[in-house]
């Protein structure tokens, strides 16, 4: 038998990822493939799979530790090779290395050798005395008026904190030398930021990246029985980044009604005739993405210094996927190379993916454009949130059947209601007008996909 240490595998970008559940106990038999520990990133739940099957020894990880692409998290003992497993049978362990004494040991005098540890490094010598004295420090550190004490630097020194903590601190537009570490050897934690800018709202001051004060809290109590409850993580995430969006994205929401009456005929005769259950997702699917080739800054980014988009030649098209935990985004790629039956399947299996907490991060990467569709609970118009840093966000309700004048007579038709969010930084009121006239025909006469 030999042991192998199991490892985080590659998980994108991500960093200090959460461990939220042990999935074994030390000296379980497990296959191949099955799940040892389960992560959880920013936007999506993932299991550790085991490499080969064994017995698992020697876990160390728990829940609540954090892990990296490369953390060992348990060694599992597998058939190794026959001089592998004569020797684990042997008993027998190398012999200690007497070449070198250990600390203490008697010297050739004697006298015991003093732990002196590494050698240090050897120190330039001091500055003549005649030297220039520094500059006295400025009296105060107050910062500037109007200029939100978080943000001031302190120093130079660098604070030490891992990357997830500095992302955080972006995010909360706090300086991380402001803040006071409570992690061995004061290194700085996500809570000390958090603690940090709570502090800072409470004595009254504002908030860094917008500049609006934060709500006053209440005591609900004082009017009636409540219950806490803790909000979901991918909720929490969903929170901070449409905060983030609304915040820093100019909205403008463009609505229209798409006459789908014989789309829908077609969906369900195409329904029956292949088997596979369409609904009308992967249809406005393909008909963005004939509409983005027409109008293709909706198919852009803003460049971060804004004076430049980046106009992407390829379409990634994204969708909003309900869960027990809160909205997720998968992205389905190349739209442009697929037909609406491949796009319904690989819609289905996402969407399965996402309700089971099985998305992995990079299927929902890369998204162009955004549909999120309420056409399976209800309701009209709405004005959805730009999924930044795209520049537009399609929301699509349920269709209702109305009477339509033909020029002769009231039809009953079956209209869609279709609400285009955008980035008016990047795209102006006639160009969405533009678009959403020309997606509204495309979903109205599915010939015009084809062209």
């Amino acid at each position: 038998m030999s042991r192998t240490d199991v490892k985080v595998p590659a998980i994108g970008d991500y960093k200090d990822v959460p461990v939220i559940e042990v999935l074994v106990k030390d000296g379980d038999r497990v296959e191949k493939d099955a799940a040892l520990i389960t992560l959880e990133s920013e936007k999506a739940t993932m299991e550790v799979p085991a490499p080969e099957a064994g017995v698992v020894r020697g876990i160390r990880v728990k829940t609540g530790d954090r892990v990296s692409e490369g953390t060992v998290i348990l060694a599992l003992e597998t058939a190794g090779a026959e001089g592998a497993a004569r020797a684990e049978g042997s008993g027998k362990r190398p012999a200690p290395d007497t070449s070198a004494p250990a600390a203490g040991a008697p010297g050739p005098g004697g006298q015991p050798k003093p732990d002196i540890g590494p050698k240090e490094e050897q120190r330039p010598p001091p500055a003549p005395t005649h030297a220039r004295p520094a500059d006295p420090a400025p009296a105060s550190s107050a910062p500037e008026p109007g200029v939100p004490p978080w943000t001031v630097q302190a120093g130079k020194d660098i604070p030490h904190a891992s990357p997830m903590v500095r992302r955080v601190a972006r995010e909360f537009g706090v300086e991380l030398t402001q803040v006071k570490g409570s992690g061995p050897k004061g290194r700085i934690i996500e809570d000390d930021v958090k603690g940090f800018v709570k502090q800072s709202l409470g004595s009254g001051r504002r908030d860094a990246g917008s500049g609006i004060p934060s709500i006053p809290p209440q005591d609900f109590s004082l009017y009636g029985p409540v219950e806490s409850k803790p909000l979901a993580r991918i909720r929490k995430i969903s929170a901070q980044h449409l905060h983030r969006a609304w915040l820093n994205v100019p909205h403008v929401t463009q609505h229209d009604e798409a006459d789908i009456t014989e789309l829908e005929a077609f969906r369900k005769a195409q329904s029956e005739e292949t088997g596979t259950k369409l609904t009308l997702l992967p249809f406005i699917l393909k008909a963005v993405s004939v509409a983005l080739k027409q109008f293709p800054e909706f198919n852009s980014s803003l460049a971060p210094d804004g004076e430049s988009l980046v106009m992407k030649q390829y379409c990634h098209l994204g969708f909003a996927a309900d869960t027990p935990n809160g909205l997720v985004v998968p992205v389905v790629r190349d739209v442009w190379g697929k037909g609406i039956v491949q796009l319904a399947n690989e819609c289905g299996e996402l969407a399965k993916k996402a309700r089971d907490g099985k998305l992995k991060a990079d299927e929902m990467k890369g998204g162009c454009f955004s549909v999120s569709s309420l056409g399976g609970i209800g309701g009209g118009f709405f004005t959805p949130i730009v999924n930044a840093p795209e520049v537009a966000i399609l929301g699509v309700s349920r269709a209702q059947m109305k009477p339509v004048w033909d020029g002769k007579t009231f039809a009953p038709r079956l209209l869609c209601p279709l609400s285009l969010s955008y980035d008016h930084r990047v795209i102006d009121g006639a160009y969405a007008a533009r678009f959403i006239v020309v997606l509204g025909k495309l979903l109205a006469d599915l010939r015009r996909v084809a062209l």
